[in-house]
């Protein structure tokens, strides 16, 4: 059976970054650096290797300099053709026209509504959901988004990302109730957003990366605080359960939660061990480091 397509994907970038402080004083976490591209970039080529066509930026006050490295950078680009430098580091940066949206969130009111904002440009499309400061590193070709993406062409319904961590963590996170499982794909047979200590219905998380049917967008339209007096994408979620196919898709590859201190640092070691210009110093640099302890 067909499945209508994904071709457009939600970025909520509208949070504050408050963990960063003072850094996110002025610049936005989606825009800091893992080595030499900046959080949301990587997001996007994730979309992008999917075949996603249209990214839609859930932005907030402050956030303008988003809308901005999205878009071309007139002097920079000039002074380095005039100087006979290499453009190639901006690859990726501007997209095609029409197909970067920028929308505001004027109300933090939590993840559920930030998605509901952008229902007019969604319509009646299946859509992905990409949180950038959820770092999700796969294969070259084989992103996250392209695994959740060929899973969904053959289940078609809601999709979300599912991860293994410790028993004790999943408080922070919202929780999958796990039914059959097949391979790659988990049965979802509920969802729990941040549940107390020692009541989670499993250990598999939701880590940031979704597929989901329009519907949602009118449940949204209703839909009362939940955790943390806001509104809840989980808890609505939640209620499309049993109602169409939902499965959980095992990610192979590497998560690093850029939304904390330790995984953002984590997440620039991996990266940079991996480049051919800096990895060989980095290596021998951390080496050192650890052996004086």
């Amino acid at each position: 059976m067909a499945h209508k397509p994904i071709r457009k994907a939600i970025f909520p970038v509208a949070g504050l970054g408050t963990r960063f402080l003072p850094a996110t004083k002025a610049v936005p976490k989606e825009l800091l650096p893992v080595v030499d591209r900046p959080l949301i970039q990587y997001a996007v080529d994730e979309a992008i290797e999917a075949g996603i066509e249209q990214m839609i930026f859930v932005t907030g006050r402050g956030k303008g300099a988003i809308e901005d490295y999205f878009d071309i950078a007139f002097e920079c680009e000039t002074l380095q053709r005039e100087r006979g430098k290499d453009l190639s580091a901006l690859e990726g940066t501007r997209l095609a026209p029409g197909n970067a949206v920028f929308l505001r969130q004027q109300e933090s009111l939590g993840l559920g509504h930030a998605i509901w904002c952008a229902r007019d440009i969604i319509g009646d499309e299946p859509f992905a959901i990409l949180l950038p400061d959820e770092f999700m590193k796969g294969t070259p070709g084989n992103g996250c988004m392209k695994q959740m993406v060929d899973a969904y062409e053959k289940t078609g319904g809601n999709l979300v990302c599912a991860l293994e961590i410790p028993i004790e963590q999943t408080p922070s996170y919202g929780v999958i109730d796990p039914g059959a499982r097949d391979g790659v794909l988990t049965e979802v047979k509920g969802l729990v957003e941040k549940p107390a200590l020692g009541t989670a219905p499993s250990n598999l998380i939701l880590p940031g990366r979704y597929i989901l049917q329009p519907g949602v967008m009118k449940i949204l339209e209703t839909q009362e605080k939940g955790a943390g007096g806001e509104i809840q994408l989980t808890d609505a979620m939640a209620s499309m359960i049993g109602q169409q196919p939902f499965h959980g898709v095992t990610f192979d590859g590497r998560r690093f939660d850029c939304g904390s201190k330790a995984g953002y640092i984590e997440a620039n070691l991996a990266m940079a061990l991996e480049r051919a210009d800096i990895g060989a110093h980095i290596r021998a640099f951390a080496t050192a480091e650890l052996a004086q302890g």
